[in-house]
């Protein structure tokens, strides 16, 4: 019988993927996975349809993010998701485009985060 070849750690297996988009992404990508773990560091990350994931242990992902011509950190359905404090629409946020962080980005990706694993 053959043997089986260790499964890779989840955690180590997002840090690859981030370490290979290219740049500036992947220093973009790092931060921004800092972030999400600094956030809620009960969340622990896997590939997610071969993007980095983040979910409560074995649960559903909650948030996710993939670099193309930009950054696109999303929320899962499974993820805490409410409308805009007042919005005059229905439309619950669940998507955003970035390229690069800043202060006030990260701030704002941090209370989505959080927001996302209530």
């Amino acid at each position: 019988m053959p043997e089986k070849k260790p499964t890779k750690d989840p955690a180590a297996a997002v840090v690859e993927k981030i370490a290979s988009y290219p740049a500036p992404y992947d220093a973009v990508g790092k931060r921004l996975h800092e972030v999400i773990l600094e956030a809620a560091p009960e969340l622990q990350p896997r590939l997610f349809y071969g993007m980095p994931g983040y979910a409560k242990g074995k649960g559903p992902i909650l948030c996710h993010f993939i670099a193309e011509k930009y950054i696109s950190f999303g929320l899962s359905e499974k993820a805490n998701v409410v409308a805009g404090e007042g919005a005059s629409d229905k439309l619950m946020p669940s998507g955003w485009f970035l390229t690069e962080l800043d202060d006030a980005t990260e701030k704002r990706i941090s209370e989505i985060v959080r927001q996302a694993v209530q």
